[in-house]
């Protein structure tokens, strides 16, 4: 379970979020960043029990992301991220493979997976590969464990037209049309605090372990 002083940290942090103030309080940031460290190790010893990918070399510190924004080409100014996340993935958080995400913000808190904005050749293999293997890709995304926690895929990240090489009336071209394949489970601050969320947790990313093998075997 996330600990409630590492949702206030954020919280507090949203509302003061300058250089000054993150100083006075930098205790406060690292004992929240413990103790979302502490939950991704023991998220990661779960998602090691089914997806062998997962490593013994991949450990929460090196899948936490930083919380100091890059601010050099940005309009936003803001020197800190109001959330603490962490990325899961074979060969590392920012390498191309199918992984999980966790992401800790009060009042905004998901668990996601699959993979976000595949480079152009390994974007045409997942496509080559949905068209492949179509019934299996949408008994993936239609089973009722995926449903449960997703819905579907996410949709935001899509072409408005229909991608080289595939009919407007492709049974799959919803899919193709994807640029990331992405699914987010939202979790209420009520859920990451509870003493059950290790186990909402290993359920979520379970789910999502069929389409992180579809998707791996097509870049592979």
């Amino acid at each position: 379970m996330i600990h409630p002083t590492t949702l206030d940290f954020l919280k507090k942090l949203k509302s003061n979020n300058n250089r000054d103030w993150f100083e006075k309080n930098r205790l406060r940031y690292d004992a929240a960043k413990a103790d979302v460290e502490t939950n991704v190790e023991s998220i990661i010893t779960s998602i090691r029990q089914f997806d062998p990918r997962i490593t013994a070399d991949i450990t929460a510190k090196k899948c936490l992301f930083r919380i100091y924004r890059d601010v050099r080409f940005s309009k936003d100014k803001r020197p800190y991220k109001n959330n603490l996340g962490a990325s899961i993935n074979p060969g590392g958080k920012k390498a191309i493979a199918p992984g999980y995400y966790f992401h800790v913000e009060a009042g905004g808190a998901f668990l996601a997976g699959g993979i976000w904005q595949p480079p152009a050749p390994e974007l045409a293999k997942i496509r080559q590969e949905i068209d492949y293997n179509f019934d299996e890709f949408n008994k993936i995304v239609t089973h009722k464990s995926f449903r449960k926690y997703f819905g579907s895929l996410d949709q935001d990240d899509k072409l408005v037209t229909c991608p080289k090489g595939y009919p407007k009336d492709h049974p799959a071209i919803d899919f193709l049309k994807l640029k990331s394949f992405v699914v987010v489970a939202e979790l209420s601050d009520k859920e990451i605090l509870s003493k059950q969320f290790s186990k909402t947790a290993t359920a979520v990313f379970n789910a999502m372990l069929p389409l992180n093998k579809f998707l791996q075997r097509a870049i592979d």
